[in-house]
């Protein structure tokens, strides 16, 4: 029964972008928006590394990089790691000298240039980069290898999760991808279609770090699904009195 569902569903379904015609494009660029800066937002972990030409006056500025040692063992690993601010529940990171600053809700560009600001009456043409340690996406349902996707660089889409995951199974809604995401302390939900063309001009066709994608089931996947534990149930009918037949022949053979 399932496979006869199956052949129902359709390659328009499973088609990806269609319509995309000349209009159409044009129209996407009018409202294209390349959002690729993550927010900064709580238990983020950033690096955050100051440079100048004068590098003495620049590292009371730095965080040390330290060697790890491994649990119960005495020796230090020769790799060296760079220690990383974590965002705390109030929005704030401790930096050395500075002290506190609030960074939650700012682009990494923005905490770069306002640390900037601060350090330049006090270091001659500072230098500020920050990265992103902990960024991910989770992508969880109807797709081949579902869950956590490190977004490696700013410039993380829908797409890219979806083909990172494996891309979605035949069972996968193509029509109805759910993304969560946290904005200013709330939950927002959006549904994404990847069928037409609308999902270029969606504030949710670029990523945010701790989104969440779902591709639910469709229909076929229910009905296979209930189909499998229909099947089980008979088997193990089945396996039951084929053990109460075999207990009751060998009880007589043995009289």
């Amino acid at each position: 029964m399932a496979m006869t569902i199956a052949s129902c569903t359709t390659q328009k379904k499973l088609t990806y972008f269609q319509g995309i015609t000349k209009t159409c494009t044009d129209s996407i660029n009018r409202h294209f928006k390349s959002e690729i800066e993550p927010i900064i937002k709580m238990g983020d972990a950033l690096t955050i590394t100051v440079n100048a030409l004068d590098q003495e006056a620049a590292a009371p500025y730095n965080l040390p990089t330290v060697n790890m040692a491994k649990p119960n063992n005495n020796v230090v690993s020769s790799n060296t790691s760079q220690q990383y601010y974590l965002v705390d529940a109030e929005g704030n990171i401790n930096f050395p000298v500075l002290g506190s600053l609030h960074v939650l809700g700012l682009k990494r560009t923005e905490v770069e240039n306002m640390i900037a600001e601060k350090l330049a009456g006090q270091i001659i043409d500072p230098l500020v980069v920050v990265h992103l340690l902990n960024a991910h996406v989770t992508v969880m349902g109807e797709v081949v290898h579902p869950g956590q996707i490190a977004m490696s660089n700013e410039r993380l889409s829908l797409p890219d999760a979806l083909a990172a995951a494996g891309d979605l199974t035949p069972y996968g809604k193509r029509d109805n991808i759910m993304i969560a995401r946290e904005v200013n302390g709330k939950m927002e939900f959006a549904r994404i279609s990847l069928n037409g063309a609308d999902i270029f001009t969606s504030p949710y066709y670029y990523l945010q770090q701790n989104d969440i994608i779902y591709v639910s089931p469709n229909n076929v996947r229910a009905v296979s699904s209930q189909n499998i534990g229909l099947w089980l149930s008979m088997v193990s009918t089945v396996a039951s009195a084929a053990t109460v037949i075999v207990t009751v022949v060998n009880a007589s053979k043995k009289d």
